[in-house]
């Protein structure tokens, strides 16, 4: 599985104004801090929405493609069909790792979303794989957002899966929680 495609929109200036917008203020000039940056995607306020973020999976499988596709709240899912009037293949014989292409576009509150539970060491390696290549993607672009893109534990502070991974526990993890939760101070 591979990312072929990968473009992200994030105009801080414009996400900074809208969020002065919200509180009653007449737009700014400048680009805004890290800090502030880190911040409001700590904070998840709406305004982080205006950052986009689009990709395509090549030849990811079909099982894998069902994990992104149940997410879809900020997020538009675009899958290449197999339908055997469309293809030729006849669907009933495709296994579940059928390759498929599966493209996105999403805001950053989606990928902050969805890298909960796809960064989590319970989901499948083949998904985790395929995330962390998104993410890969979204670090070259803004590393401020990649560093608030974590599993569900560290974002949390514990664990709250009904079967843990004890990662939790970890050393790593500590080290995770400590990178993300002291950027927010």
């Amino acid at each position: 599985m591979y990312v072929d495609k990968f473009q992200m929109s994030d105009d801080w200036r414009a996400v900074a104004d809208a969020a002065r917008t919200t509180i009653g203020m007449e737009a700014g000039t400048g680009e805004p801090g890290d800090s502030w940056k880190k911040k409001m995607l700590q904070a998840e306020h709406s305004p982080i929405r205006l950052i986009n973020i689009h990709w395509k999976w090549g030849a990811l499988k079909s099982w894998v493609s069902v994990h992104f596709v149940r997410h879809k709240i900020g997020i538009e899912h675009f899958v290449r069909s197999q339908r055997s009037d469309r293809t030729g293949i006849d669907r009933e014989s495709l296994p579940q790792s059928a390759l498929v292409d599966h493209e996105c576009i999403a805001n950053a509150q989606a990928v902050i979303t969805i890298s909960r539970k796809r960064l989590c060491k319970m989901a499948s390696k083949d998904t985790q794989v395929a995330w962390k290549e998104v993410i890969r993607h979204v670090r070259d672009c803004d590393p401020i957002l990649a560093s608030v893109c974590v599993p569900e534990c560290v974002y949390r502070g514990f664990c709250p899966e009904i079967k843990t991974c004890r990662f939790s526990i970890s050393e790593e993890y500590n080290k995770l929680r400590k990178a993300y939760v002291g950027g927010a101070q």
